[in-house]
């Protein structure tokens, strides 16, 4: 099992030095957290949380995670990102093709596109799409998406994106992997069907090992079953090395932790803290190369 990094929430001027460590560490992954703007009153409950708050405020920082790709991938040479997860709702496929291409040409292919579609109506129709029809029109984006990084002339004619033939160059000389988010039924078909991989937010060990039994099930169904397919979980309930091996029994393949809260450091803590906690999780969890 791997261990990935997440770092939603930390200042920005810490984002570089976390990366750089946590590949010094041996981690396999940074997971770069995708947050719009804030709205001052939500229309919606964040799905996330038992009572429907938001973990954060309008003071949080955040940075654009294929920006943040970029800039982490430039001081770094091993270790690997991907979205967890970028909003596509709100966003447009041909533009999002292009960010995507670049980053994984920019970082040599240390680049995986884990995609949701977004809880908030604000996000979408302040930014000018409709949050009806939301989840049909996020599958033809991750067709577009993966038709153009594909390389070569394509055209769509869906019916919510329309164009004739055209070409993104270059295209990436690895294709793109595209781990797909959310917790219900729909969403857990949509990784089975075109997913390389499904990621999760905050669930219990209990849910963790359900939802792999619902995915192994659907993959079949869509006849992957024989496919390469990551599991990213963010569990709450199993720590340390009991527990990291428990997760990788249940078929679990790559852990997200935020090691520094384990060690009461909040997200905006230190730098010195917050890398001394990564050592300290690398070193008692015998990290090498990313494997537990």
């Amino acid at each position: 099992m791997k261990f990935t990094v997440g770092i939603a929430m930390s200042p920005l001027d810490q984002l570089i030095p976390l990366a750089q460590t946590a590949e010094e560490c041996g981690f396999a992954n940074i997971a770069l957290p995708d947050s719009l703007f804030y709205m001052e009153t939500a229309a919606a409950d964040y799905p996330y949380t038992p009572d429907g708050s938001r973990m954060w405020n309008a003071e949080t920082p955040w940075v654009d995670p294929l920006i943040a790709a970029a800039a982490l991938g430039a001081a770094t040479s091993t270790i690997g990102f991907y979205t967890n997860v970028l909003k596509l709702g709100s966003r447009n496929p041909l533009l999002l093709a292009r960010q995507v291409g670049s980053v994984a040409n920019l970082t040599g292919n240390r680049f995986g596109f884990g995609v949701g579609i977004g809880w908030a109506p604000e996000e979408f129709e302040w930014c000018g799409v409709p949050f009806k029809k939301r989840g049909a029109r996020v599958d033809e984006m991750i067709e577009i998406i993966k038709l153009t990084l594909a390389g070569g002339m394509v055209e769509f004619h869906g019916e919510f994106y329309d164009f004739d033939r055209l070409q993104i160059s270059p295209a990436p000389s690895k294709p793109v992997p595209f781990y797909v988010g959310g917790h219900t039924d729909v969403a857990l078909r949509r990784a089975a069907r075109v997913g390389d991989g499904w990621t999760s937010a905050m669930m219990k060990f209990k849910d963790l090992v359900e939802t792999k039994r619902k995915l192994d099930d659907l993959r079949a169904e869509y006849g992957r079953a024989d496919e390469p397919f990551e599991l990213q979980a963010v569990c709450i309930d199993r720590f340390g090395k009991d527990g990291y091996a428990e997760l990788a029994g249940a078929g679990i393949t790559d852990s997200i932790v935020v090691p520094w809260i384990f060690d009461g450091i909040p997200f905006d803590g230190p730098l010195e803290a917050k890398q001394d906690s990564l050592r300290k999780f690398a070193a008692d969890n015998n990290i090498a190369g990313g494997a537990s």
